[in-house]
C-alpha cells in the first residue's frame, strides 16, 4: 500500500462520512510529527523536547 493510496483513503472517508473536523486533527499531528523528526539531531532538540 503507498502513501498516496492512504491519503486518497482518508480524503474518500471525509467525503463519504463528512468528518470534516477530522481535517485539522490530523494536519496538526503530521506537523508535529514532522517537528520532532527533523528536529532530533540538531542543536534545537533540547528545546523543542522541553514544549512536550
Amino acid at each position: 500500500m503507498s502513501k498516496l493510496s492512504i491519503l486518497k483513503e482518508f480524503w474518500f472517508f471525509l467525503n463519504e462520512r463528512k468528518k470534516w473536523w477530522l481535517t485539522p486533527i490530523v494536519v496538526t499531528l503530521v506537523l508535529l510529527g514532522a517537528l520532532v523528526v527533523f528536529t532530533q539531531s540538531s542543536a534545537l532538540a533540547p528545546f523543542i523536547y522541553t514544549l512536550f
